[in-house]
C-alpha cells in the first residue's frame, strides 16, 4: 500500500492523467500508421550503386561506437555504446557500468549495484535517465541499477566534467542512461531474445529451483503519416524470473573495544573501554584492548526474483522545424527470500583470559558462552519505478531553437520481514535436559579466525544444533515493514541562439524547475512474544523442516564453519502461535523516524559554445553559469507531552501517546561556473580540459525532522527546558550541498575506429563530509513556548582533496596474420587518494558539538565512501566469422562502505577480482546464440569492521550461467 498525503493527491491525480494519455497515443501509434504510407526508405539491396557496407557487430561494434562518441563529447567523459538494440556487451547495467574506466560498483546479490566514480561513493554523484534525475528506494541519491535492462539501453555515459546545462549533482560524475530514439534509428527491427539463467548454487539446495529464464521483445519502426510528417515507434519488454541462493556469515554492525587486561567471567560480559575512558583516565594510556560485536550469525537463503519492465518511445516529426520525444520506462522488481539464521547473540560474554588479537586489536581467538537462536526470517520486498517525459524542440528561426521539457521519475519500495526467534533452553520441548547447555540457556564455544575469512566457531559437542527439540524458549515473533517512496518532476525550457561569422557558434540558454519528494514509513514493527512452553512446543513440532535446506554451506568459503543447524518455517510459526501468517501494519504507523520532505529546486544557466583556433590548431569548448536555488520543507512529529504541576509548584513532563507536528524550511543558493576546452594537437590527437564548481545535495533520508525528546530522569522540574535532557534528531533540513572546485586534464589519441587511448589526471577539492553542531529548537509544550539544544548533523566546513589518474586503451589487432586479426582488447586503470579521514562512531575521534574539544579516537580512521585507490577493468576478445569470444576481469581494491539508513561504524569492503566471461555465435543476419557466465572465480564479498582484518561479513554467492538465443528481423 502506497504512501499517500493529501495534499499531494490532486498533483499525483493530474500526473497520472497526463501519463495516460500519452500511452494511450503510442498504444494508437501502429494503427494510425497502418493507414499511411509504407517505409520510403528503400531497402539497402534496392539502391542502385551502393557500395557494399562491411557490417561490423558485438562487442567490436559497442567500441567502436563508444570511441565515437568519447571522441565527439563537448566535456571530460567515458562511454559504452550500442550502434543497435539489445547490443550492450554486459548482462546487466551495473556491469556494463563497470566497465567504463573509474567506475566501481558494490556488490549486491552477486551482481553490480551502487557506483562509485573516481573513488567517491554514491552519494557524491549523480544519475540521470535520458537526461533527466533518477530516483531510487534506498533513501539515498544512489541509483539501483538492477532496475534497468541491459536490453533495452543502448547507451551508458560517464560525465566527468561538468556544463551549465546539465541538472546540477554530481561532484564525482554524472551517470547517463539512455534508450533509443526510433526515428534517429532509422530502420525497422524486431526481436526476440530469451535467456535460460543456472545458478551455480542452486544444485546445493535441498529443493533446487532450477534453471531461471529472462524473456524480450523489442519493436522499432518508422512510419510516413502524410501530411502529419514521420513517427518513429520504439517499445521494449521484458519479464524473467530467476533465484540468488545465497550463502553468508555475518555479525553485529555495533563493535566495541574491550580492555584486555581484565578477565571475563563466565556469566559477565567484558570490560568495554572507550575513546573517553582514555580521555579521562578511566582506563590507562595504552591499555591494549581486541575488538568484538555483540552477536554472530549464519545465515542461509533461498531467494526467488521476479521482474518485469515495459520501456518505450515515441518520435513524431510533423515537419522540419518541429520534433516531438515521447518515452516511458516501467520497471518491477520483486525477490522473496526464505533465510534460516542460526545466531550467538551473547558474544562479548564469558571470554575468561583466552582472548588472543594483534597490536591493532582484531581479535584472533577465544573462548565464550553464547544463547544460541534458530531465526527463520521470511522477506518481500518490491520495488516499482515509473519514469518519462515529453520533449517537444521548435526551430523558432534559422537561428533560434527552443525545447520545452517534463519529466518525472518515480520509485516505490515495500520491505516487509516476518521473523521468528527460537532460543536454547536447559530442557527441551519435552521438558528433558539438554546436554552441553550451562547458565540457563547457553552454549560454550570457541572462536578461531586464523584458518579463513570465515571465523571457524566450534560449539560444545554435547549440545546438539541439529535437533529442533533443543530450541524451546523465548518465541519471539517480528513483523516489520519499510515503505519509502522517491519522486521527482521536473519542467525545463533550453534555448539556443546560432551566432553567424564569430568564433561563438551559439548561444544556449535555459530554466528548470524540480520538485522532489521523498515519503517513507521507516519502521513499522508489531511484536509478539510468547512464553508458554506448550504453545512453543506444539508450534515447533508443526513447523521444524525435516533437513537443512542446503548441503555444503559456506563450503567454498576459507576457514571451517558451522555448516548447518535446526531449522523452522516462519510463517507456519506465525501461523501456530498467533493465529494468522501476516497480523498487518500498527493501525497507525506514524512515528518519529518517519519522513515527509519536499525538495524544490530552480535553476537558470547560460552557455557559450565556441570554435577557434590556438596557434594554428582547432580549439572548441564552452563556458558557462548555472545557477541553483534549493529550498527543502520537511514535515515530522516529536512525542507529545503534557505539563503536570505538583504540589510543590514544581513540574513534570508525562507523555501522553500524542504526536506534535513540526516543519522546517530552508533554503541554499549556488552559482555554479564551468569551462571545458578540447585543442586538437593533430588529426588523431585531442587534449581536454574541464574546470568547473560541481554540487551534490545530502541524501533524502538526511533531511527529516522527526524529533524525540529525552526526559531526565525524576519528577520535580522548575521548568519545562529543565526536563529535557537532550532532544535527538532523525534528520537536518538545513543541511547544504556540498560543494567542489574541479580541475581534470585529459589526453586522447584516436588511431582508427579500432584503437584509442587516454590518459587524464584529476583534481577536486570539496567539503567531504559532515559534523555535528548544536542548534536551537523551540517547541510548545502544554501550550509553554520551550526552547532546548539540539544535537543535528550539518554539512562540514572542512576541505579535503582527492588526485587521481585514469588510463583508458582499447586496440584490435588487424595487422597481424590471420586468424589473429581477430584478436582485441579494452582496459582501463584508475587510480585516487584523498586526504580525507572518516572518523569511526564509538571508536574514532569523538567531536564535542558545543566545545569543539575533540577527544582522539583508539582506532584509525577509514578513507572516504567508495574510495578504492585502485580499479582495473580489462577485456580480451576474439572474432572469428561468426564466432565471437570475450573473457572480462574486474578488480577493485579495498573501500569504505557506508550503510544507508541511521549513522553506523565504520565498514570496510576487501579487494576483489570478479572474472566474467562471454561467447556467441551468428548462424545467419537473424539468428545468434550466446553463452555468457558471471563471477566464474565465485570471488566473496568479505566486509571488515571497524578496521581492516576485523571480518565481520562473509558473502557468497557461487558462479552463475547463461544461455540465451536471439532472433531478430
Amino acid at each position: 500500500m502506497r504512501i499517500e498525503h493529501a495534499s499531494n493527491l490532486g498533483r499525483r491525480l493530474g500526473r497520472q492523467a497526463l501519463r495516460s494519455v500519452l500511452l494511450c497515443g503510442i498504444a494508437a501509434t501502429p494503427f494510425v500508421a497502418g493507414t499511411a504510407a509504407a517505409q520510403t526508405a528503400p531497402a539497402a539491396s534496392e539502391q542502385a550503386g551502393e557500395v557494399e557496407e562491411v557490417v561490423v557487430t558485438g562487442v567490436r561494434a559497442a567500441i567502436q561506437s563508444s570511441i565515437q562518441q568519447k571522441k565527439n563529447a563537448t566535456v571530460v567523459s567515458d562511454v559504452l555504446a550500442a550502434d543497435d538494440i539489445g547490443d550492450l556487451p554486459a548482462l546487466s547495467i551495473g556491469e556494463a557500468i563497470e566497465t567504463i574506466t573509474g567506475a566501481a560498483t558494490h556488490r549486491e546479490k552477486g551482481g553490480a549495484s551502487e557506483i562509485a566514480v573516481r573513488g567517491l561513493g554514491p552519494y557524491l554523484g549523480s544519475t540521470t535517465f535520458n537526461g533527466r534525475e533518477a530516483t531510487n528506494g534506498s533513501g539515498d541519491r544512489s541509483v539501483n541499477f538492477s532496475m534497468f535492462p541491459s536490453e533495452l539501453i543502448n547507451t551508458v555515459a560517464i560525465y566527468k566534467s561538468q556544463r551549465a546545462d546539465f541538472v546540477e549533482g554530481g561532484v564525482a560524475g554524472i551517470i547517463d542512461m539512455q534508450t533509443l530514439k526510433p526515428l534517429d534509428f532509422g530502420k525497422r527491427r524486431i526481436q526476440l531474445e530469451g535467456r535460460g539463467i543456472y545458478q551455480g548454487y542452486d544444485q546445493r539446495l535441498a529443493d533446487e529451483n532450477g534453471l531461471g529464464w529472462r524473456g524480450t521483445f523489442s519493436y522499432v519502426d518508422q512510419f510516413d503519416v502524410g501530411a502529419l510528417g514521420r513517427i518513429g515507434l520504439s517499445v521494449g519488454v521484458q519479464k524473467g524470473k530467476s533465484n540468488n541462493p545465497e550463502e553468508l556469515f555475518s555479525s553485529s554492525s555495533t563493535w566495541s573495544a574491550c580492555n584486555a587486561t581484565i578477565a571475563v567471567g563466565t556469566t559477565a560480559n567484558c570490560t568495554e573501554v572507550s575513546p573517553g575512558s582514555y580521555a579521562s583516565g578511566a582506563t590507562p594510556a595504552g591499555t591494549p584492548f581486541y575488538l568484538t560485536t555483540g552477536s554472530r550469525t549464519f545465515i542461509q537463503f533461498n531467494e526467488h526474483d521476479d521482474r518485469e519492465s515495459v520501456f518505450t518511445a515515441l518520435q513524431w516529426r510533423p515537419n522540419d522545424d518541429i520534433s516531438v520525444n515521447f518515452d516511458y520506462q516501467q520497471s518491477t522488481y520483486e525477490f522473496i527470500e526464505a533465510r534460516q539464521q542460526l545466531n550467538l547473540s551473547e558474544t562479548m560474554r564469558g571470554y575468561g583470559s583466552s582472548a588472543v588479537y594483534t597490536d591493532e586489536g582484531v581479535l584472533q581467538k577465544y573462548s565464550g558462552n553464547s544463547t544460541l537462536e534458530s531465526t527463520p526470517l521470511y522477506r518481500d520486498q518490491i520495488e516499482q519505478y515509473e519514469g518519462g517525459g515529453l520533449n517537444v524542440a521548435w526551430d523558432a528561426t534559422d537561428r533560434l531553437s527552443l525545447a520545452l521539457d517534463y519529466g518525472w521519475s518515480d520509485t516505490f519500495r515495500s520491505r516487509m520481514d516476518r521473523e521468528v526467534r527460537l532460543r536454547s533452553n536447559a530442557t527441551d520441548i519435552y521438558g528433558v535436559a539438554v546436554p552441553g547447555v550451562i547458565n540457563g540457556q547457553r552454549v560454550a564455544y570457541t572462536f578461531d579466525a586464523t584458518q579463513g575469512d570465515v571465523p571457524t566457531i566450534t560449539l560444545n559437542p554435547l549440545f546438539d544444533v541439529n535437533d529442533a527439540d533443543n530450541f524451546s524458549a523465548a518465541a519471539r515473533l517480528r513483523r516489520t515493514e519499510q515503505v519509502r517512496e522517491d519522486e521527482i518532476t521536473a519542467t525545463r525550457l533550453d534555448g539556443t541562439y546560432r551566432l553567424a561569422d564569430t568564433g561563438l557558434l551559439d548561444v544556449k540558454f535555459g530554466a528548470r524547475r524540480s520538485e522532489h519528494e521523498f515519503r517513507d514509513i521507516n519502521q513499522d514493527r508489531r511484536e509478539y512474544n510468547i512464553t508458554s512452553a506448550s504453545a512453543i512446543a506444539s508450534a515447533n513440532l508443526a513447523c521444524r523442516l525435516p533437513q537443512f535446506p542446503q548441503s555444503d554451506f559456506l563450503s567454498d568459503a576459507s576457514g571451517k564453519p558451522i555448516t548447518s543447524w535446526a531449522t523452522f518455517d516462519s510463517i507456519c510459526l506465525f501461523e501456530n502461535l498467533i493465529g494468522t501468517a501476516d497480523p498487518g501494519r500498527n493501525a497507525d504507523t506514524r512515528a518519529i523516524g518517519n519522513r515527509d520532505m519536499t525538495e524544490t529546486t530552480t535553476a537558470f544557466y547560460a552557455l557559450a559554445d565556441f570554435d577557434t583556433e590556438l596557434a594554428g590548431m582547432p580549439l572548441s569548448g564552452n563556458f558557462g553559469l548555472r545557477y541553483v536555488k534549493t529550498e527543502v520543507q520537511s514535515t515530522g512529529l516529536r512525542g507529545g507531552f503534557d505539563v503536570i504541576t505538583n504540589p510543590d509548584s514544581t513540574i513534570q513532563l508525562v507523555s501522553n501517546g500524542q504526536f506534535d507536528t513540526l516543519t522546517f524550511d530552508s533554503e541554499s543558493e549556488e552559482w555554479l561556473p564551468s569551462v571545458n576546452l578540447a585543442l586538437d594537437v593533430t588529426e588523431k590527437a585531442r587534449v581536454r580540459l574541464g574546470l568547473f564548481r560541481a554540487m551534490s545535495r545530502p541524501d533524502p533520508e538526511d533531511l527529516g525532522a522527526g524529533r524525540t525528546i529525552n526526559l531526565e530522569s525524576g519528577t520535580s522540574f522548575a521548568t519545562p527546558e529543565d526536563a529535557i535532557r537532550s532532544v535527538t534528531a532523525n534528520g537536518n533540513p538545513a543541511m547544504t550541498p556540498l560543494m567542489s572546485w574541479n580541475a581534470d586534464l585529459s589526453f586522447e589519441y584516436y588511431l582508427n575506429r579500432d584503437s584509442m587511448f587516454s590518459a587524464a589526471v584529476f583534481l577536486k577539492k570539496f567539503q567531504g563530509g559532515f559534523e555535528n553542531v548544536v542548534v536551537n529548537d523551540t517547541y510548545t509544550i502544554d501550550g509553554q513556548s520551550v526552547t532546548v539544544p539540539v544535537i543535528v548533523t550539518e554539512t562540514s566546513d572542512e576541505e579535503s582533496d582527492i588526485f587521481g589518474f585514469e588510463l583508458t586503451g582499447a586496440h584490435r589487432f588487424s595487422n597481424l596474420p590471420a586468424p589473429f586479426d581477430g584478436l582485441g582488447v579494452k582496459a582501463s586503470y584508475s587510480y585516487a587518494d584523498s586526504s580525507f579521514e572518516t572518523e569511526d562512531l564509538r571508536l574514532g575521534d569523538q567531536t564535542d558539538a558545543a566545545t569543539g574539544v575533540v577527544t582522539p579516537g583508539i582506532i584509525d580512521p577509514v578513507d572516504i565512501f567508495g574510495l578504492s585507490k585502485h580499479v582495473f577493468s580489462g577485456s580480451l576478445y576474439y572474432e572469428m566469422g561468426p564466432i565471437e569470444l570475450q573473457g572480462i576481469v574486474k578488480y577493485r581494491s579495498g573501500y569504505y562502505q557506508q550503510f544507508v539508513g541511521a549513522a553506523a561504524q565504520n565498514r570496510v569492503v576487501r579487494e576483489a577480482t570478479v572474472m566474467d566471461f562471454r561467447a556467441s555465435y551468428r548462424v545467419n543476419d537473424n539468428l545468434s546464440f550466446s553463452f555468457e557466465g558471471s563471477n566464474l572465480n565465485n570471488e566473496p564479498r568479505v566486509e571488515d569492521m571497524p578496521i581492516p582484518g576485523s571480518v565481520r561479513e562473509v558473502h557468497l554467492y557461487g558462479p552463475r550461467y547463461y544461455l540465451g538465443a536471439r532472433y531478430r528481423f
